[in-house]
């Protein structure tokens, strides 16, 4: 079992460098379990749309994947770094939310015969939302990379709560309300102390909060993901981490933008006075000078009906 676990991780360490070029990363997680880390930044013809990070489960009856890639080529690419970790083949996808790169890959692997699971809410949002996100792809992939994308949706979808045993492996899939998108959900491994977060957790950058996000109940699904202290979170961007750093890159990050902004409209302030607060305290995280003050705007909007 021992040399099992050492070649898992030597083959995770040479995978993330060839694939470095394609801004994707494998970190070793736990015993079966990686992180496939993607860039920070904007969606680009390079990474296809995979500017995000996915989760991958080894079991003995196939493989589980968390989030399928940004498009149908995006998925091919993801595939080849999952080549360099195991033959096995992927059995079951799961979409962690409503987000291009939660969703849009589903076709790839569903040609590929893989089972797709969902929250309804995801898969609403995602019907809601599917032309546009394309329409997005196109301007920011280009027609190479999203060629061949099309809606396809979960063959599978969950309320509230779905339990799934696959190859010895227990899944426990979560969908609270909504967060960054109103269908965000969390996969939590309960043998491995691992919690697959999607978009409820960012880490290392910082957060998008937009027209489909809701900041206030986003701060209860991290709470619900926290209360199992996991030992280890892979987040849905940035590598994977433990709770703290979760706790202060996002949860710290939503709180203290909403107390900004509340303290601002209580003393009569409007939207054109948001980008006063001073978010400069999390300016490490990456690409915070471009969307810190949308953010401040996004909440500012659900504050003042809230």
């Amino acid at each position: 079992m021992s040399r099992i676990r050492g070649l898992f991780a030597a083959l995770a360490l040479l995978a993330s460098l060839p694939l470095a070029a394609a801004g994707l990363e494998v970190q070793p997680v736990a015993e079966g379990v990686y992180a496939i880390v993607g860039e920070m930044d904007q969606r680009s013809p390079e990474n296809l749309g995979n500017n995000a990070t996915f989760g991958l489960v080894v079991t003995a009856a196939g493989l589980v994947l968390v989030d399928p890639g940004g498009t149908r080529a995006g998925a091919a690419q993801l595939h080849a770094v999952i080549r360099t970790l195991s033959d096995l083949p992927v059995v079951l996808v799961i979409n962690s939310g409503g987000q291009d790169h939660r969703w849009l890959g589903n076709g790839y692997w569903k040609a590929q015969g893989a089972r797709i699971v969902a929250s309804e809410a995801a898969v609403a949002d995602q019907r809601a939302r599917a032309r546009d996100q394309i329409n997005a792809l196109w301007q920011l992939v280009g027609e190479a990379g999203v060629r061949g994308t099309e809606p396809e949706y979960a063959d599978e979808t969950f309320s509230e709560a779905l339990d799934l045993e696959l190859g010895g492996v227990r899944f426990e899939l979560r969908h609270t309300g909504p967060a960054h998108t109103p269908g965000d959900s969390f996969v939590w491994l309960p043998d491995r102390g691992v919690v697959f977060t999607g978009d409820i957790v960012y880490v290392e950058r910082m957060l998008g909060v937009g027209a489909q996000s809701h900041s206030g109940r986003w701060l209860e699904a991290f709470e619900a993901l926290a209360a199992l202290q996991p030992a280890h979170v892979v987040p849905g961007h940035g590598h994977a981490t433990d709770l703290a750093q979760a706790r202060a890159d996002t949860y710290d990050y939503l709180r203290f933008l909403r107390a900004a902004v509340r303290e601002l409209l209580d003393a009569g302030g409007g939207m054109e006075e948001v980008g006063g607060i001073d978010q400069s305290r999390f300016d490490y995280l990456a690409v915070s000078d471009q969307i810190a003050g949308r953010n401040a705007q996004q909440v500012y909007s659900e504050l003042e009906f809230e």
